[in-house]
């Protein structure tokens, strides 16, 4: 079985799409036999794209922080907790646990994960792929500020196509297919 870790938030967004849009992800993971790894929290689109998976019969791989685990709600009903020292360990065992990278919809601590493994790829210390999923247009700055940063020469070209943009769910379901 593949494993997709996806990060996203633990918050919710303020529009119901969102967690819509976990929830179907999710769904079809399990229905293609894509265990999911992330983040081990009950709240925010993490929550509901759990929640998706082990309804649907999937495998789900959570790894949580200690300091984290009451502040985040870990998720007890998982095939897999993880709980840890702290985000170091965490994104090193998500990688560990991994065979691609998706982030959604998410805050700070999203961008960091994903950040982090892009940078990691960047200096070759994996070569695992990376995507991006631009839910209605939600990373459509960041993804500006990437473009720039390239244009302005911080940024080389192979190291920007490490980061692959899923602009809709039909291409979403199509990358789930291909792992």
């Amino acid at each position: 079985m593949k494993r997709l870790c996806v990060f996203c938030g633990s918050a919710e967004g303020f529009s119901p799409a969102y967690l819509e849009m976990a929830k179907a992800l999710g769904t079809f993971m399990a229905k293609n036999d894509i265990a999911l790894v992330y983040g081990g929290a009950t709240i925010g689109v993490m929550g509901a794209i759990a929640d998706a998976v082990l309804a649907h019969g999937g495998q789900v791989i959570g790894v949580i922080p200690k300091t984290l685990v009451n502040y985040e709600i870990a998720h007890r009903g998982l095939t897999e907790l993880h709980i840890v020292e702290g985000m170091h360990e965490r994104k090193k065992l998500m990688y560990d646990k991994s065979d691609a990278f998706l982030s959604l919809p998410g805050g700070m601590g999203t961008l960091d994960e994903m950040f982090e493994i892009l940078t990691w790829s960047q200096l070759k210390l994996h070569s695992k792929p990376c995507f991006i999923y631009n839910f209605q247009g939600f990373y459509d700055s960041l993804l500006a500020y990437l473009r720039h940063a390239h244009n302005e020469g911080f940024i080389k070209p192979q190291h920007l196509s490490m980061l692959e943009e899923i602009k809709d769910s039909q291409s979403l379901e199509g990358m789930i297919k291909s792992l």
